[in-house]
């Protein structure tokens, strides 16, 4: 959502009308992960994609339609007919799509919804803040949205009091591990699917340590969307030449600024200087937080004397677990682009779920 709303912001500048279409279901193979978006204004006009361009024209016009109703719509595409008599995904897989008016008091009928749902929904991702928005895609709510954050009242509600109390239960678990999901549940006679939308802030990733590696790692980082800080308290390493392309360098000890940023489950740290007494800190830090991914340059050998001394500072073994040594995916790489690629590679398996060994 956030890559889209500069779009959106400068269609309602214009006066134009907003449609946005989410993948809210995944079947088999699909171009495009589950909660990607399409806005969609109504001069027809669209930024995004929901399937890397196969089904994006017919999308369009749903939205067209969508926005002259005022009613929300689940659509659904799958493989393509080779004789191309109809619309659908070349790669053989099936998704869903839902499409909605982002004026949220043009929805029809019962289902309208309250407007500050999406206005403080759009708020909290500015502001990269987590949030995740919930909404009705079957049942007599359809249509319905509600608001989510950790440690705040939710916002809106999904018709029935049951329903929104169960949304808010699985919502929680949908937000722990940043990750969207469609869930259907049982309230009463009638089911009712809900997709939990989860839109996590940008992902930070921490370099400690201005070394030839951090360049490389910075430039792939940097296409992936993270926002790159590289810290370095050695100024001979620490010049901007050697980190450009990072939003931040900060020539301080690593481990101090680390403590003052509020690692959570959007944070990554990387260090890579060898250097104990830099190293070694900043990992400390590291594992005291929720970050996401903790590693650490090194071999083997390197590795199990940082765990020693990582013991002696009262880390237990579960601790310690959470650091990947060696770090990256294991591609034999030597030049310093090789090992970048290899730690990023890991950093995006990690944060898909896929198992990680050594």
């Amino acid at each position: 959502m956030r890559e889209l709303l500069p779009a959106i912001d400068r269609w309602r500048a214009e006066k134009k009308q907003v449609a946005l279409a989410t993948v809210v279901k995944l079947y088999g193979s699909a171009p495009l992960p589950l909660g990607s978006k399409m806005a969609i204004s109504s001069a027809g006009e669209m930024a995004g994609s929901v399937s890397g361009g196969c089904v994006e024209a017919a999308v369009v016009q749903e939205g067209l339609a969508i926005l002259e109703s005022g009613r929300p719509k689940l659509l659904c595409y799958g493989i393509a007919d080779e004789f191309a008599q109809g619309v659908g995904l070349a790669c053989g897989g099936t998704i869903e799509v839902w499409v909605e008016p982002l004026d949220a008091s043009s929805t029809a009928g019962a289902n309208r919804t309250d407007p500050a749902v999406q206005k403080k929904f759009e708020e909290a991702v500015r502001l990269g803040r987590l949030v995740a928005l919930a909404t009705a895609l079957t049942g007599p709510a359809t249509g319905v949205r509600l608001l989510l954050q950790p440690g705040a009242e939710s916002t809106g509600r999904l018709g029935d009091a049951a329903l929104t109390e169960a949304v808010q239960g699985r919502a929680a678990a949908c937000l722990a591990a940043l990750q969207s999901a469609r869930v259907t549940l049982q309230i009463g006679t009638e089911p009712a699917e809900v997709f939990i939308d989860v839109q996590p802030p940008q992902p930070r990733l921490f370099i400690v340590g201005a070394v030839h590696i951090a360049a490389a790692l910075v430039s792939f980082a940097n296409t992936l969307g993270f926002q790159t800080v590289v810290l370095d308290s050695r100024t001979a390493f620490a010049t901007p030449q050697r980190s450009a392309g990072a939003a931040q360098l900060i020539t301080r000890w690593p481990a101090d600024v680390l403590a003052e940023q509020c690692l959570d489950e959007s944070s990554y740290v990387v260090v890579l200087t060898h250097d104990e007494k830099i190293d070694n800190p900043a990992l400390a830090v590291a594992l005291r937080s929720p970050a996401r991914y903790i590693g650490a340059l090194g071999s083997r050998r390197t590795h199990a004397k940082r765990v020693v001394a990582l013991h002696e500072l009262g880390f237990n073994d579960a601790d310690l677990a959470r650091i990947h040594a060696p770090i990256g995916l294991p591609l034999a790489a030597r030049r310093p682009e090789e090992i970048a690629l290899s730690i990023m590679a890991e950093i995006v398996a990690v944060t898909n779920g896929a198992g990680v060994g050594k």
